[in-house]
């Protein structure tokens, strides 16, 4: 819908909402995806060399943090749904901030793998927490936006989090820390402190908002209500999980999903340690920071590619190729990154790739929210979620341990290019049945009734 053919008062709340919730609890992803992946930044700047850990044993540790994750993942979203957002999003920050910042004192393999589970335990939930919390709080036809300006804190934490680690770890000494240890120490404090904060800044429902005027309550929650009454898999908890775990459409969501987070999490773990083998591959040598800031060039055209292409799902309805196209292009350009000439080569492919995987992301998530509500919505979100974030493992340990048997990325990060474009087939070939609502589908449908 056209901005012009709305009506000031949806025109007045989404833009509260937008303005209100979006900021912060895209601050509160933040810091949530700049703590999962700080060992990245850690590993090839110290702690690798003072904890003895192999390509293998670090992919391991990167990924063993998504066990955890993925075993509470659906109860945790359960609880969110029954003790409210507010509440429970400010459990896991709390939790995860203390957690992460034990990783300041670990002094051995075993204790980072450890560490990493627990940190998994601790964060489950706050990512399907926060896309439920944020789909509850707008129509359908404003999620694309309201999803994709949450979701620029993803590649910002990139933009911003790389060369800030990369400064924190040059900073040795300090408190008598190893640099990568002073890195962990600065980037859990932040956790701790939004999540108290976020206990006290949030509402779980529009009717409770302060924010909004009685108009806008009323607009939101009416809107809200008529969505839900068209949607299947209300009911009861009990219900909900079993209408989740019935629904075809669910797995194949999560299977595609699966092959997004594969590429993210090979890109997030990996990309710090293919810029240090730039100087065996190239004879080129960089310092920490200069690392650091090279890690953050893919994401800042990511940012501005994700905003762009959910603007265009926004203004012209969410199409199949919205999702599936960026899936196409990055699972070409992936492998190709790695036989390119020259360090700036490479990182423009890699820019390609980075653009790809987050121009997909928010539009994706766009889609369980049309035909699931309630704790079916609560269930099948953290379902989806916690198949794809099986890959979160794969990705850190498949690569590393091919990197070791082979001597090189390049068949680990063709593995990566192959699982995106079969997610964007499984895309298209759901669209196809009609089993997603999206705008070409809706028109072919209509055509044919």
């Amino acid at each position: 819908m056209d901005a012009t053919q709305q009506s000031p008062v949806e025109r007045s709340a989404i833009r509260k909402v937008a303005v209100r919730l979006v900021p912060f609890v895209a601050l509160m992803f933040f810091i949530n995806y700049l703590d999962r992946t700080a060992i990245s930044f850690a590993g090839p700047n110290g702690m690798n060399d003072d904890l003895g850990l192999t390509a293998a044993q670090f992919g391991f540790a990167s990924g063993v943090f998504f066990i955890g994750y993925i075993l509470l993942e659906v109860p945790s979203n359960i609880a969110l749904h029954r003790f409210g957002a507010r509440k429970w999003l400010a459990r896991i920050m709390v939790s995860w901030g203390i957690v992460s910042l034990l990783f300041t004192w670990v002094d051995s393999v075993g204790g980072l793998y450890v560490l990493r589970l627990l940190l998994g335990i601790a964060e489950a939930g706050f990512f399907p927490g926060a896309i439920l919390f944020l789909s509850l709080w707008v129509p359908a036809r404003h999620r694309s936006k309201i999803l994709a300006l949450f979701y620029l804190a993803q590649p910002l934490t990139t933009v911003i989090g790389a060369p800030l680690a990369g400064l924190l770890i040059e900073q040795h000494g300090v408190f008598g820390l190893e640099g990568w240890r002073f890195m962990f120490l600065c980037v859990s404090v932040p956790a701790i402190l939004v999540g108290i904060a976020t206990w006290f800044y949030l509402s779980d429902r529009p009717a409770d908002a302060k924010w909004l005027t009685e108009e806008e309550k009323t607009w939101l929650t009416a809107e809200l209500e008529g969505e839900a009454k068209t949607k299947t898999g209300g009911g009861s908890h009990k219900g909900g999980m079993a209408a989740a775990l019935r629904s075809g459409r669910v797995w194949v969501l999560a299977l595609i999903y699966f092959g997004f987070i594969y590429g993210l999490y090979a890109l997030a773990f990996f990309l710090p340690a293919i810029i240090s083998s730039f100087e065996e591959s190239f004879g080129t040598t960089f310092t920490t920071l200069e690392e650091g800031l090279i890690t953050a060039i893919p994401y800042v055209p990511a940012a501005i590619v994700l905003y762009l292409w959910s603007r265009d799902a926004t203004r012209r309805g969410l199409r199949t190729w919205h999702i599936a196209l960026p899936a196409v292009v990055g699972g070409v350009s992936v492998p190709v990154a790695l036989y390119m000439g020259s360090p700036a080569a490479t990182i423009v492919v890699i820019t390609i790739t980075a653009c790809a995987i987050f121009a997909a992301l928010p539009n994706f998530w766009t889609v369980p929210a049309q035909f699931l509500t309630g704790a079916a919505a609560a269930v099948g979100i953290a379902l989806i979620n916690t198949f794809g974030n099986m890959a979160g493992f794969a990705a850190g340990y498949v690569t590393g341990f091919l990197n070791d048997a082979t001597g090189s990325y390049a068949v680990p990060m063709f593995v990566v290019g192959g699982l995106m474009v079969l997610s964007a087939v499984l895309m298209v070939a759901l669209a196809k049945r009609g089993r997603v609502q999206t705008g070409d589908l809706d028109e072919k449908a209509e055509t044919s009734a």
